[in-house]
C-alpha cells in the first residue's frame, strides 16, 4: 500500500508564508524541552517535517502562533508513539501521563503538571499560550475534545497491553477510530490561529456536529492508508485495512480498495453538507459577524482535510522504507527513538 494514495479533493490550501521561521524555532524548543533525547530521535522527528503539517493545516496564523501550533502538533504525535507492545507495563505509566494531559487545561494557565516528565512540562507552557485569548466557552470545548482524544488513546493501549489489538469489529473501529484521530480538537485549534471562535449555536447544530465527525472520518481513513506500511512494522492492527481483510477476507489490496471507497463516500457526504451551510446560518438568524467566523470554521475543515492529506503523502514518518534506529524502535512496538514518559 503506497504512501502517495491519492485523492480528488475538491479543495486547496494555503502554506502559511511563516514556515521556515517557525520551523527553525520549533526545532529548537523541541531539544530544548527534551522531547528528542538522542541524535537519532531527533533525525527521525525531523523527518516527519510536522512544521510542514501545521503549516497547512493552520495557514492563517501568525509567526508567533505558528511555532505554538507547532509545538503542540509535536506533542500529541510524540505522545502517541510511546506505547511498546512489547512493555504492556507501561500502560499504566501512559494512562498517568494522558491524565495529566487531560486536566492541564482544567486547571490556571501555567500551573506546574504534577505528574513530571518531557511531554506534560511541555504541554503545560505550550496550553498556556493556546489558550491565552480565548474564551472560556473555547477553552471548555477544547479540553473537551483533546480529553475525548486522550482517553481513547489510553483505551487503544490498553487492548494492546491485553493482547487485543485488532479485535474491533468495523463498526465498533469506525466510532473508535473518529476519537483516535483527534480531529475535533484540532479543528477548535484553527479558531485559535485566526483569533475567531464558531458561534455555539452553530456548534450545537446537528449539521456542523456531522460536518465535524465527516471530516474526522475521512481524516482517520487517509491515515490508515497513508500510514499502513508503518503500523504493519510496528504489529499495529488499529488500521482500517486490517480490519477489513480480518472482517470480510481477501487481500490487502482489497481491504486497502473498501478503505479507499469508505473515505471517498465520507468526503463525499461532507461536501454535500457543507453546501448547506448558508441555510443554517439563515435559519439561526446569524448576522454578518457571525456568518464571517462560520465561513472560517468550515474553512478550518477544509485546511484540516487537504492540509494534512498533502503533508501524508510526503512525511518520512510514513515512508514505506527506513533504516536504522526508527525502523528498530518501529519493530519493537514503539514509534519514537526516545522513551519520553520517564523524569
Amino acid at each position: 500500500m503506497p504512501q502517495d494514495v491519492r485523492f480528488d479533493l475538491p479543495f486547496d490550501t494555503p502554506v502559511s508564508e511563516h514556515l521556515e521561521h517557525a520551523r527553525a524555532r520549533h526545532l529548537r524548543w523541541i531539544w530544548d524541552m527534551g522531547l528528542v533525547r538522542s541524535q537519532a530521535g531527533f533525525a527521525e522527528y525531523q523527518s516527519w517535517d510536522l512544521p510542514q503539517a501545521a503549516a497547512r493545516t493552520y495557514p492563517h496564523a501568525s509567526a508567533e502562533d505558528m511555532v505554538v501550533l507547532m509545538n503542540w502538533f509535536s506533542l500529541a504525535f510524540l505522545f502517541d508513539d510511546q506505547f511498546d507492545a512489547n512493555q504492556p507495563d507501561r500502560a499504566d505509566r501512559i494512562a498517568a501521563v494522558a491524565r495529566e494531559l487531560i486536566v492541564t487545561p482544567l486547571r490556571p494557565a501555567g500551573s506546574r503538571p504534577r505528574v513530571v516528565c518531557p511531554i506534560t512540562v511541555a504541554w503545560a507552557e505550550v496550553w498556556q499560550h493556546l489558550s491565552d485569548g480565548m474564551s472560556l466557552t473555547w477553552q471548555t470545548r477544547f479540553a473537551g475534545s483533546w480529553g475525548r482524544f486522550l482517553v481513547a488513546h489510553c483505551e487503544e493501549v490498553d487492548l494492546a497491553a491485553r493482547g487485543l489489538a485488532g479485535t474491533l469489529a468495523l463498526d465498533e473501529y469506525t466510532a473508535f477510530r473518529r476519537r483516535t484521530v483527534g480531529i475535533h480538537h484540532s479543528i477548535d485549534a484553527g479558531e485559535r490561529s485566526r483569533r475567531f471562535e464558531v458561534p455555539a449555536q452553530v456548534q450545537a447544530h446537528p449539521l456542523m456536529e456531522r460536518m465535524r465527525d465527516l471530516a474526522a472520518d475521512t481524516i482517520g481513513f487517509m491515515n490508515d492508508i497513508h500510514s499502513f506500511e508503518r503500523e504493519r512494522r510496528r504489529g499495529d492492527g488499529h488500521n482500517l485495512i486490517c480490519v477489513l481483510q480480518r472482517e470480510r477476507g481477501g487481500t490487502l489490496e482489497d481491504a486497502a480498495d473498501e478503505a479507499y471507497r469508505m473515505t471517498s463516500a465520507c468526503l463525499d457526504e461532507y461536501v454535500e453538507l457543507e453546501a448547506r451551510v448558508p441555510r443554517m446560518c439563515d435559519d439561526l438568524g446569524l448576522d454578518e459577524g457571525e456568518r464571517a467566523a462560520v465561513r472560517m470554521g468550515v474553512e478550518a475543515i477544509q485546511h484540516w482535510i487537504n492540509g494534512n492529506y498533502e503533508w501524508a503523502l510526503t512525511t518520512g514518518r510514513y515512508a514505506a522504507a527506513k533504516e536504522g534506529p526508527a525502523v528498530t524502535a518501529e519493530r519493537s512496538g514503539r514509534g519514537s527513538v526516545d522513551d519520553l514518559l520517564a523524569v
